[in-house]
């Protein structure tokens, strides 16, 4: 169907009026201008002892650090301004534990050397973990050696954060590797290339944790461990929720056979020893995967994250050689992780479980000062009310904290946790980890959140 036009009669009507506003803001501003220039050169002079015209202000935010002089908490404090919250039956069997990382003191705990299901907050022990243990500016490398007959192997080492969007193009993670960066590099070295294979001989073991349910992977929660992964396994980049993709390495194959314009099959082979390398691409550093980790409670990059971890202590490239060296590390670092059971470094698995008391541990470590080497992991919090997974969590309107607290969330069915930090009003900085079980994560959030809140607006003293 063809387009409607306007009709001739109407036209000139559209144009007087487009004229009439165009005339109306020019005699405005002319005006402006004249009120202006009479303003400027006023005839009267100002009134003696007006003072003089101040300096344009300039706007420079800054971060002021805590003062280490708030005022300090007291148990009684806290537990009495939490005591109301706590009541709430939403709350299903509830853990949990509040310290002042600045003295150790611990102010208020309830059960919270009970281990429990701790969904996604087992990424702070992952996240801690890798912090501890790697170079915070460790980058993962990514290469292409030349095969036989001009073949392209692309050999996995480990990042999913590698991405298919070309130079300029957004990605879902930040500054990553890119295929297009790899293809441009194998093009400039002028050898003629037939066909794109890949190697994933990196990692061993079984792909998929056995208590993971294969139907995440369509979920978008997860996707099968391969030591080549691009963009997470998303089968859409960008979008968080993507479903993923359950051979993630051919899917890496092809997107370079695509940059490099080729039509032929892509196949999995070990890169034959002594192979020449001609093309490399990093990934970001280590603090930035982490990052992106926590704040977008990425499954795939957590387990891959604590591979890492395993391989740089010399352990097995499997998930079960992950979960093995995060809990490994954090126990050479004197946290006790007594009762502690990891089977994946994502939190995914109903068999995980973490005690609260270990989880406030390394929160106040990273706050207080016994751990430098955490606090990176305190910019990788989501912000309530503001960023990442608390972005629809501590609404103004019904709860205290939106602004002044970060947090790690963790979310399964009939699991609801919550871990970080809080700043009060009499500027002194909280730990805390809130594990809630046995009720609907949309009811028990809210009370978990009310719970935290209340932290906000305590001076805690009496």
């Amino acid at each position: 169907m063809a387009q409607p036009t306007s009709s001739p009669a109407r036209r000139p009507r559209k144009v007087l009026r487009a004229i009439l506003v165009v005339l109306l803001v020019a005699v405005l501003a002319a005006g402006a201008g004249v009120g202006w220039w009479l303003f400027e050169n006023r005839a009267d002079p100002v009134p003696a002892g007006t003072p003089a015209r101040p300096a344009a202000m300039t706007f420079a935010p800054t971060v002021k650090a805590v003062p280490s002089t708030a005022p300090e908490p007291t148990a009684n404090g806290v537990q009495k301004a939490m005591a109301k919250a706590l009541k709430d039956p939403m709350l299903g069997e509830f853990t949990g534990q509040v310290s002042d990382p600045l003295t150790g003191e611990v102010l208020w705990s309830q059960g919270a050397d009970t281990p429990r299901v701790p969904a996604s907050n087992a990424k702070i022990l992952t996240a801690s973990a890798v912090l501890l243990e790697l170079p915070h500016d460790a980058r993962i490398t990514t290469k292409v050696v030349l095969g036989a007959d001009g073949r392209a192997i692309l050999v996995g080492a480990g990042d999913p954060t590698l991405t298919t969007a070309s130079a300029g193009e957004p990605s879902f993670y930040s500054d990553p590797a890119r295929i297009a960066d790899l293809a441009a590099a194998i093009k400039k070295s002028g050898k003629q290339i037939t066909s794109v294979a890949v190697d994933t001989s990196l990692f061993t073991g079984p792909g998929m944790q056995k208590t993971w349910d294969k139907r995440d992977i369509e979920g978008g929660d997860i996707a099968p461990m391969s030591a080549l992964t691009v963009d997470g396994a998303r089968l859409k980049p960008l979008d968080e929720y993507s479903p993923r993709t359950d051979d993630p390495a051919l899917a890496a194959g092809r997107a370079l056979a695509d940059e490099l314009g080729l039509n032929s099959q892509v196949t999995e082979v070990t890169a034959p020893s002594g192979a020449p390398t001609i093309a490399t691409v990093k990934s970001a550093p280590l603090t930035v995967r982490v990052g992106d980790m926590m704040r977008f409670s990425d499954n795939v990059l957590a387990e891959q994250l604590a591979i890492e971890l395993s391989v740089a202590t010399g352990g097995e490239a499997s998930i079960e050689g992950g979960a093995h060296a995060v809990l490994a590390t954090l126990q050479k670092n004197k946290f006790d992780v007594e009762g502690t059971v990891l089977v994946d470094a994502s939190g995914l698995s109903y068999s995980d479980r973490v005690t609260a008391s270990l989880l406030d541990e390394l929160m106040s470590a990273a706050a207080g000062n016994g751990q430098p080497a955490l606090r990176s992991l305190l910019d990788s919090l989501p912000v309530a009310h503001g960023t990442g997974t608390l972005t629809d969590r501590f609404d103004p309107d019904k709860t205290n904290g939106a602004g002044w607290i970060r947090g790690k969330t963790g979310t399964l069915t009939g699991v609801s946790s919550l871990t970080g930090i809080v700043q009060t009003v009499d500027g002194r900085v909280l730990a805390f980890a809130m594990i809630s079980g046995g009720t609907s994560p949309a009811d028990a959030r809210p009370a978990v959140d009310a719970v935290v809140g209340t932290l906000r607006d305590c001076g805690c003293r009496t």
